[in-house]
């Protein structure tokens, strides 16, 4: 039991945690309508019954990102998680994610945009969330502006930024609980007290307390994975450079120009591994 323990003690992180909570949190109505009646006070004619979640699950994305897209009042909002590191790149997944959220509208809704019979679209509304700090950054960025250097172009995306305020809203709160979390893991590193240590802080300061204090074993495993996203995408990378330096020493073998050790500098490969490719190569010879 005490091997256990340890081994749940140390089981990293997921680095797509706070995404995954970003996700969970909003995918349930009752926070969705407090995240749209965010966006919109003036509305209040809005009900759970009236959002629909439309949310796309790995379509143009890496699995490192959150999207979050639901249809309201015939309003089609979306919005995207910038994380801590700020990118204009965000623009483009914007843009993406919008167009194919209409696919799927379209195809939903059975209509059909190739006949003639103009089609209904709900209008668009783009968000990011940044939970990083705001700087001198834009309250809104412009595909525009930031591509194509402010040219008149045929299509234009804007999409407003929402940043850390003093405001106790429901986005303000999952702002600053992305912003514990980081804190955390600077002290404790990606384990399981870095996101026990953010869920008391939070449920203390009353940030998404209700959310954290119902669903707070829920909110642990969608945060911890026994397999570290990031390790594993740098164990791919470190085989993929491997079988590359490996494919190099045999081209520079067969044209026996240079010693073991000049290719073995030269690839990053062993002394050894390189005698062994040329045991190979003889073999086969």
């Amino acid at each position: 039991m005490q091997d256990d323990a340890n081994q749940t003690q140390d089981t990293k992180a997921k680095r797509t945690a706070k995404n995954s909570v970003f996700l969970d949190l909003f995918q349930n109505k009752r926070y969705l309508l407090k995240l749209y009646k965010t966006l919109h006070p003036e509305d209040t004619t809005a009900t759970e019954n009236s959002l629909s979640d439309i949310t796309i699950e790995n379509v143009l994305t890496d699995n490192l990102y959150n999207n979050l897209g639901f249809i309201v009042n015939n309003k089609l909002m979306i919005l995207v998680e910038a994380q801590s590191t700020w990118t204009m790149n965000i623009l483009v997944r914007v843009f993406l994610y919008l167009a194919q959220s209409y696919h799927e509208y379209f195809q939903r809704t059975n209509q059909n945009y190739h006949k003639s019979k103009k089609v209904k679209m709900p209008k668009p509304e783009l968000y990011v969330i940044f939970a990083g700090d705001k700087g001198h950054k834009p309250d809104q960025i412009f595909l525009s502006n930031e591509f194509f250097e402010g040219a008149d172009i045929d299509i234009e995306i804007k999409a407003k930024v929402i940043y850390e305020s003093d405001r106790n809203d429901i986005i303000n709160q999952y702002i600053i609980f992305c912003k514990v979390f980081n804190e955390q893991t600077r002290q404790h590193g990606m384990t399981r007290k870095a996101v026990t240590e953010t869920i008391r802080i939070c449920k203390d300061r009353n940030i998404l307390r209700e959310y954290l204090a119902q669903r707070e074993k829920e909110v642990v495993t969608i945060m911890m994975s026994l397999f570290d996203d990031e390790q594993i995408m740098k164990a791919y990378i470190r085989s993929e450079r491997h079988d590359a330096d490996v494919e190099t020493a045999k081209r520079l073998l067969k044209m026996e120009k240079l010693s073991f050790e000049e290719i073995a500098i030269g690839t990053g490969l062993t002394v050894e591994e390189v005698e062994e490719i040329e045991s190979e190569i003889m073999q086969l010879a």
